[in-house]
């Protein structure tokens, strides 16, 4: 798999439509994509343990998608290897009244992952320049009417793309996830959640509402990934219409990542390696 297939860097010469959602890349079957998947899985899990040893390099991972894309599911699957000692998982709802006392990075920032952790943002602070934007939210926000003109969503691209350069420079590497579903698939998927009572928990008639606007939220995708794609911190659109390949996709980014952030187990110094050998004399007696 080239992951390069699916990676925006820049924004210049981005068009969402020119994603697939259902394509399945060179696989030849669903079994195909969860060996593969399976392998990668193994080497998330090897190199985990080695960046919470190490505590230097923090790994923050963002979902960003239509209802229904996916999202649980591939934090669910391609996480399954970590140990969830060293993983922190945050899902971004709609804030709450002291999420709004403050700016809208706020409720992110507290969040973060420390060094030596993986951090999981199911939905972020893109929210802000998505939903806030498709329904200009910020028009009813308490904030001063020099922050509400129209370049609020321009100011929060260049706000955004500073905060992800800050977390590199300071050790936290972004990785961010637009799955790409199809408005079809994602008309199956609800139904799929109306029909299975397990699953009825899942649906909100909100849903359908939100739904209406799917040309609008596709817009905002376009104006976000392209607005925010760097080289430091890019975007992944990942085909979402068949979720193992979805997950194929997302374990592929997440594997070469964490291969070359290279994380090490600490080295011992020549004193530590003494009182080991002098501690296994003991035990051994």
């Amino acid at each position: 798999m080239n992951i390069e297939d699916y990676m925006v860097t820049k924004g210049a010469d981005f068009a969402l439509s020119a994603f697939e959602t259902g394509d399945t890349g060179k696989f030849a079957s669903a079994e195909d994509a969860k060996k593969f998947k399976a392998k990668n899985t193994e080497e998330i899990e090897k190199y985990q343990a080695k960046l919470y040893a190490e505590g230097k390099y923090a790994l923050l991972i963002i979902f960003q998608a239509m209802d229904a894309a996916g999202k649980d599911s591939a934090i669910k699957h391609v996480m399954s290897g970590v140990n969830p000692q060293g993983v922190d998982v945050h899902s971004f709802k709609q804030p709450c009244a002291q999420e709004l006392a403050h700016d809208y990075l706020w409720r992110a920032v507290r969040a973060l992952p420390e060094r030596g952790k993986i951090g999981i943002f199911n939905r972020s602070y893109y929210e802000d320049v998505l939903i806030v934007k498709v329904h200009k939210l910020y028009e009813k926000q308490n904030m001063p009417d020099y922050c509400k003109t129209s370049e609020i969503i321009p100011n929060r691209y260049r706000q955004i793309r500073d905060f992800e350069e800050y977390l590199w420079e300071n050790g936290i590497i972004t990785l961010k996830f637009f799955l790409n579903v199809s408005k079809e698939t994602q008309r199956k998927r609800f139904l799929e959640r109306i029909e299975k009572k397990e699953k009825n928990w899942k649906f909100s008639e909100s849903d359908l509402e939100e739904r209406k606007f799917w040309d609008d939220y596709q817009a905002a995708y376009q104006s976000a990934i392209a607005a925010t794609a760097t080289e430091r911190n890019p975007w992944y659109v990942v085909p979402a219409d068949k979720k193992w390949y979805t997950q194929a996709v997302i374990s592929e980014a997440l594997a070469q990542t964490m291969k070359k952030i290279n994380p090490q187990y600490p080295a011992v110094s020549p004193h530590q390696e003494e009182i080991l050998a002098e501690c296994k004399r003991s035990l051994a007696q």
